[in-house]
């Protein structure tokens, strides 16, 4: 039987995220590469740099307890945790990730005193992002580096987000998206390439990030800001391409199976969408209302 999309992406990270830890390390999504994207930096650093350029620009200095949503195999769940002084619970589809992830957390106190910093602070589990088993208002802040593009429904997405956040928490996320259709629809020819991209990394669709503001907008998500950071990114995956090269990746990429080779095979694609201005990579910036903005909104539209 055809797989679902939720065991596809299973599947996808599953197979790969090994290969992608021996070549790249802990960090499974885009590097920064300063505004323009012509600053030159080891990629690994690249990528740190992502995390706190967006944690800058989203103005987050503290947080007690972080959900990292599409969490792989724990980069982002970890370096915040150890950052903050946080918790941090890490969710994925993939067991193969969390498994590594929780090895990752428990490795990271071993011979020093991080060991007690993340005794039981930290932790990973396979759930479906659509449908979190997590209390409403759990977390201080909600962190999703590059899962949205994989969610087959937006406005669930946002809304398990807002459920999940405390009042006054803070989302914060970063996200593959196609430029804006205020102006202009996508071309047919157009939506062929984003079809290839989706087929090879598994995701449903992408939207421009003026519709992820008017769906947090729709839900209620107060001080929404957005960006567009193509830019800064899009040296990312010339990275990637000179990396595949290298013995050890190609060796890797025998092993790892088809949707591994065919998504290394498709990294053009990505390079190609962003010299044209087709894909870009979106960052929002949103916070829950408190429980009075919440009262205040309600009695405006029982007035109107």
């Amino acid at each position: 039987m055809p797989k679902t999309l939720q065991q596809q992406i299973q599947t996808f990270y599953d197979d790969s995220s090994g290969l992608w830890e021996q070549v790249w390390g802990e960090h499974m999504h885009h590097g920064y590469y300063g505004p323009a994207g012509t600053e030159r930096k080891e990629r690994r650093q690249a990528q740190i740099d992502l995390i706190e350029e967006l944690l800058t620009w989203g103005g987050v200095a503290e947080a007690g307890a972080i959900l990292d949503v599409g969490c792989g195999i724990g980069g982002s769940s970890l370096y915040l945790a150890d950052k903050f002084g946080a918790t941090a619970t890490g969710i994925t589809l993939s067991p193969v990730q969390a498994r590594r992830a929780t090895e990752r957390a428990a490795a990271a106190g071993l011979g020093s005193s991080r060991q007690d910093r993340f005794a039981n602070r930290v932790q990973f589990q396979v759930t479906d992002a659509l449908a979190m088993p997590f209390a409403d208002g759990s977390f201080d802040l909600v962190w999703s580096m590059e899962s949205g593009e994989h969610m087959p429904d937006k406005t669930q997405f946002l809304q398990e987000c807002y459920r999940v956040l405390k009042p006054g928490g803070t989302f914060l996320m970063a996200t593959w998206c196609h430029r804006p259709i205020d102006e202009s629809p996508l071309t047919a020819e157009e939506q062929r390439h984003l079809e290839k991209i989706y087929r090879v990394y598994r995701l449903p669709y992408i939207i421009s990030l003026g519709e992820y503001e008017a769906i947090a907008q729709s839900l209620g998500y107060q001080h929404l800001r957005t960006a567009d950071w193509s830019a800064a990114v899009a040296p990312f995956w010339n990275e990637v391409v000179r990396s595949a090269i290298s013995p050890a990746a190609v060796i890797g990429l025998l092993r790892s199976g088809w949707g591994t080779m065919q998504a290394a095979m498709s990294m053009g694609l990505m390079q190609s969408g962003y010299r044209r201005g087709l894909v870009r990579f979106g960052v929002g910036l949103a916070i829950r209302a408190q429980a009075s903005e919440r009262l205040v909104q309600s009695w405006r539209l029982d007035q109107s």
